[in-house]
């Protein structure tokens, strides 16, 4: 019987195998080995029951959102159907029902006052550049040097979600952040990482995160927001400019066009726009025609 280490190994290399996306071979080692730390028991020793057990840990003790549990259900499915060559009951383990919420958003004025409060050019630069072109927070942490096209005015995104490249905007003002903290940073890195930790390593998905935080609080924006909620705004904000909405699917790196069209719940409303209410000739306090009895 294998150890956990080593199939915690194996999976490392399965999801290298198929090119998942780094951040996806992220989330599913941690989650994997966060369910072998919780079992305390061999992985090939445990079936169905234990990760039953463990997804209603994650919901009723630590109370993780429906998305979370699912990315760890996920992650636990592969470990035993393609790692371990299990064949699972997938109705013992069923995913959890999504309630997609309109999230966030923040205004622009919002937006202005997080680059503000980001305490340092690093993180400053980082901000502007996931609204600027609309990243995900994977996407700018695999960010590297040569990415970023000042002649074409464009920043390329190797290997976003589902493995699929594309190219972005890269707006004046992103470049020229970005322009101030090569010259104040000078990021060196064997791999041409763009943006790094003070020790010289990649920034994480989680560093990324925590500086977002951090400069929410600071800020002083008790909104419901996260790193992605800047994708959010880059969206929004380009529908309520006028932009097309096959175009923004192009930039964010949508599938399907009904991914992008659901920012259109998202925009605030013209103060043009009327209710076919207001639009009614009969104004309220005007007195209504007679009706007869006979309709």
């Amino acid at each position: 019987m294998r150890t956990n280490e080593a199939v915690l190994e194996r999976m490392a290399q399965d999801m290298l195998l198929r090119g998942l996306a780094p951040g996806t071979q992220e989330d599913y080692l941690t989650h994997a080995n966060l369910f072998l730390k919780w079992a305390g028991k061999s992985a090939e020793s445990m079936g169905e029951e234990e990760i039953r057990a463990y997804l209603n840990y994650l919901i009723t003790d630590k109370k993780l959102a429906t998305s979370t549990v699912n990315t760890y259900n996920a992650a636990l499915r592969f470990l035993y159907a393609v790692t371990l060559n299990r064949n699972l009951n997938y109705r013992q383990i069923p995913r959890l029902k999504e309630v997609r919420r309109l999230p966030e958003i923040l205004s622009r004025k919002e937006v202005s006052l997080l680059f503000e409060n980001a305490g340092s050019l690093r993180n400053k630069a980082l901000f502007m550049t996931i609204y600027g072109a609309g990243l995900r927070i994977s996407e700018v942490s695999n960010l590297q040097i040569r990415d970023i096209d000042s002649e074409s005015m464009r920043i390329f995104v190797r290997q976003g979600k589902n493995g699929k490249d594309r190219y972005t905007l890269l707006s004046q003002t992103n470049l020229e952040i970005l322009r101030e903290y090569w010259k104040a940073y000078r990021p060196k890195h064997p791999d041409g990482w763009l943006f790094l930790t003070k020790y010289g390593d990649r920034l994480t998905l989680r560093g990324v995160q925590d500086a977002f935080n951090t400069a929410v609080k600071r800020a002083g924006i008790t909104k419901d927001v996260s790193t992605h909620t800047l994708r959010h705004c880059f969206a929004t904000h380009l529908l309520e400019a006028g932009t097309d909405v096959c175009r923004i699917k192009q930039l964010l790196g949508h599938t399907h066009i009904q991914s992008t069209t659901f920012y259109l719940h998202l925009l605030n409303f013209d103060e043009k726009l009327k209710s076919p209410l207001d639009l009614m000739p009969n104004k309220r306090g005007r007195k209504p025609k007679k009706v007869s009895d006979n309709g």
